[in-house]
C-alpha cells in the first residue's frame, strides 16, 4: 500500500500491480510524478529527496487512512522515491480505486496535496548554478486547503 524507496520503479509496473490489486473496482485513478528537466529556467541535473523514516511513512499512512474515511475506496497505493534522481525519473505514484470515479479522483488529489505540502521530505535540486532546496509553493498550500474548507461555504 505505501512504499518509500531509494530504488527506481517503472510506472507501467506500478499501474499493472495496482490494477490487479483493485480488481473489481468501477474506477481507478493514477497519478505519476516525474523529475522535471528544468526548474525556474535552469536545467536540473539531479533531484535529491530525503525522508525521515518512520515519520514519513507514518504520515503517509495517516493521509491514506483519512482518504479511506472520507471516500469509499477499495484500494490505495502510494510509492515515493527518495535519494538521487535524474530528469524523467519517476518520483511518485498514487493510485486509488473505488466503485465510482469521483471518489477515486478526489482521493488521489487529496493524497497528492498531502505529499506536496505535509509529507516529511526534503527536496534539493542540483542545477549548473548550484544546489537549491525546494519548498512547497503557495498554490500547493491553497490546493491543500480545499480539503479543510466546508463545501458550500
Amino acid at each position: 500500500m505505501i512504499r518509500v524507496t531509494d530504488q527506481p520503479f517503472r510506472i507501467s509496473d506500478a499501474v499493472a500491480d495496482f490494477e490487479a490489486q483493485a480488481a473489481g473496482a468501477g474506477a481507478i485513478v493514477t497519478f505519476s510524478g516525474l523529475v522535471r528537466p528544468q526548474a525556474e529556467g535552469e536545467d536540473v541535473t539531479t533531484l535529491y529527496l530525503q525522508a525521515y523514516s518512520p515519520m514519513t511513512e507514518n504520515g503517509i499512512r495517516n493521509a491514506v487512512s483519512q482518504a479511506q474515511d472520507k471516500w469509499p475506496l477499495t484500494a490505495v497505493q502510494v510509492i515515493h522515491r527518495i535519494g538521487d534522481m535524474s530528469p524523467g525519473d519517476a518520483i511518485v505514484f498514487v493510485a486509488t480505486a473505488s466503485a465510482h470515479r469521483r471518489a477515486a479522483f478526489e482521493a488521489a488529489d487529496f493524497l497528492m496535496d498531502y505529499l506536496k505540502t505535509d509529507a516529511v521530505f526534503w527536496k534539493k535540486e542540483v542545477t549548473p548554478s548550484g544546489t537549491h532546496w525546494i519548498e512547497p509553493r503557495a498554490e500547493d498550500y491553497r490546493d491543500r486547503e480545499r480539503w479543510t474548507e466546508e463545501k458550500g461555504s
